[in-house]
């Protein structure tokens, strides 16, 4: 039994729901795999263990996203065999692709394990946890390649149009963290140390038994040995289409980072208002998240087929569908974030500061869900320049400036602070309207859909 789907054929907005649905829980499974972590740390471990996971998963977290970006160009590119009904060449896209990720594996294996102190220091980890963060750094990059291996299966398989089996993937990991967790941290008293042991463990499983899986599986496509013979221009196009994205990812996370510099020179509380904000945020802007992943997969495969009617009709469906939950989300966030926040914190005053924050976040809700949306379908269409284009006006030219500017006017609000983002999320949005107008422009003599 296959878990794929033909988005260039049929409806269009119930397989697009049933495809986004299991990113949807996939992504609210990954957070909940960091937000477990750190809870049975901060309970079972001392305050040090704590600050080694966080600053050290933080670094992690930003490497395998690049890697997690890079590998988009998989989903693109097999999401375009697929609607040119051209599925046979998968197996040699996902060879290559295999071939080139372990590459960059075995290379970041090398170099964590070589600069993990330097990283623990551009990180600004304190003294009392600066050895527990680069034991953490260490044993997490020892285990590179099995991390993106666990990032690359779900990439091939959203391409191919099954969004099921990395739902399968995460929830066997998420599973497999807790228990290593429990057993680790909260039994041996292994804190930093045994949390790194078990993310790389959990992982090591659920790549294992995925594999397991997915040979059960019927792919359209096979993949021997024949495969595995390197090919330049597979390489270079899986490069093409994700470096792009790549680099926007960490461009945008370089430019929260300096927000985050400026909130910590506001003090404890606002710097730990802030942290629990983001938290929270990780949860509530899931869905556009989702609907940027799903419009990906199905985008490519509408373009790889010619029918870029369907594409815009799915990025009109999944704004229209995304909207409606943020409107939801906008509402709980502004007019309950203090809520939200106390299940990440019991003082006050962090509650408060979170709140304060998390009502700017609120704000963008109503509008990453067109620009996520937008995103997802730029990235499909392979128009990922753009995409880096629009990521680094926002972040280095609205956010980071708007954010340094608001700290500065008296009195200092988190809330000012935060209207950064949405300032910038409108930015993006204005420059994807207008990249909309042209492509349109460029394919109006071409299935459009007026």
């Amino acid at each position: 039994m296959t878990n794929q789907k033909n988005f260039t054929e049929g409806k269009i907005l119930v397989p697009l729901l049933k495809f986004a649905v299991p990113v949807l829980l996939a992504l609210f499974l990954q957070s909940l795999y960091g937000a477990v972590d750190l809870m049975i740390v901060g309970k079972f471990a001392d305050p040090a263990d704590v600050s080694g996971v966080s600053t050290g998963s933080q670094i992690m977290m930003t490497l395998t996203n690049l890697v997690s970006s890079l590998s988009m160009g998989m989903t693109v590119f097999l999401g375009q065999k697929i609607g040119e009904r051209k599925a046979s060449e998968g197996g040699k896209i996902v060879a290559n692709g295999i071939m080139l990720f372990l590459s960059i594996g075995l290379f970041l294996t090398l170099f964590i394990s070589l600069f993990a102190g330097n990283l623990a220091s551009i990180m600004n980890a304190p003294e009392e946890a600066y050895d527990l963060t680069v034991s953490y750094i260490r044993i997490c990059g020892a285990g590179a390649v099995i991390i993106i291996f666990y990032n690359l299966i779900g990439s091939i398989f959203r391409g191919l149009g099954d969004s099921v089996t990395p739902l399968m993937t995460v929830l066997i990991a998420c599973v497999c963290n807790i228990i290593g967790d429990l057993a680790l941290v909260a039994g041996l008293r292994m804190g930093t140390k045994g949390a790194a042991i078990a993310t790389v463990a959990a992982q090591l499983i659920s790549v294992i038994i995925s594999l397991w899986l997915i040979s059960k599986k019927e792919l359209p496509f096979k993949l021997d040995r024949t495969c595995f013979k390197l090919k330049k221009e597979i390489i270079r196009k899986i490069v093409l289409i994700g470096a792009p994205v790549a680099l926007q990812d960490l461009l945008v996370g370089i430019s929260f980072l300096v927000i985050l510099a400026i909130v910590n020179s506001l003090g404890v509380i606002a710097s730990a208002g802030v942290g629990v904000a983001e938290k929270v945020c990780a949860f509530i802007m899931l869905i556009p998240s989702a609907f940027a992943q799903s419009m990906s997969a199905f985008v490519s495969q509408n373009r790889g087929a010619g029918k870029y009617d369907r594409a815009f009709k799915g990025l009109r469906y999944a704004i229209g569908v995304s909207f409606i939950f943020a409107v939801f989300m906008f509402y709980s966030a502004f007019y309950h974030g203090d809520i939200l926040s106390g299940i990440f914190a019991k003082d006050t005053e962090v509650v408060a500061a979170s709140w304060d924050y998390l009502k700017a976040y609120a704000i963008d809700c109503l509008f990453t869900c067109f620009l996520f949306c937008f995103i997802g379908f730029f990235n499909g269409m392979e128009y990922t320049r753009f995409v880096m284009l629009q990521g680094i006006v926002g972040a280095f030219l609205v956010r980071i400036p708007v954010s340094y500017i608001m700290s500065k006017q008296q009195p200092v609000s988190l809330f000012h602070i935060g209207l950064a983002t949405p300032c910038s999320t409108i930015t993006q949005i204005i420059m994807c309207f207008i990249c909309l107008f042209v492509v349109k422009r460029k394919l109006s003599g071409i299935n459009i859909a007026k």
